[in-house]
């Protein structure tokens, strides 16, 4: 599977969740980003790797809560 094909899939994934949904797991990946870059301070992350792998899924998050928002009120405008 190419990279690309792999990033594309996750957004589709994503964005069969309600905005509700995708709000929710942005504020859970905030709370673990969180907690990770204390523990970073400290020096006790295990896997480092994961900080940049969850800020990169915090805005893949954004970008999908943002355009599921702009559909939204799109339809409602044209309604």
């Amino acid at each position: 599977m190419s990279t690309e094909n792999k990033h594309s899939s996750k957004g589709a994934k994503l964005r069969l969740d309600s905005l509700s949904d995708i709000q929710l797991k942005i504020a859970e990946s905030q709370k673990e980003l969180t907690d990770l870059r204390i523990r970073k301070g400290t020096g006790q992350v295990e896997n480092p790797l994961r900080l940049r792998t969850l800020r990169r899924e915090i805005a893949r998050l954004h970008t999908i809560a943002a355009e599921k928002t702009k559909t939204h009120t799109a339809t409602a405008t044209n309604a």
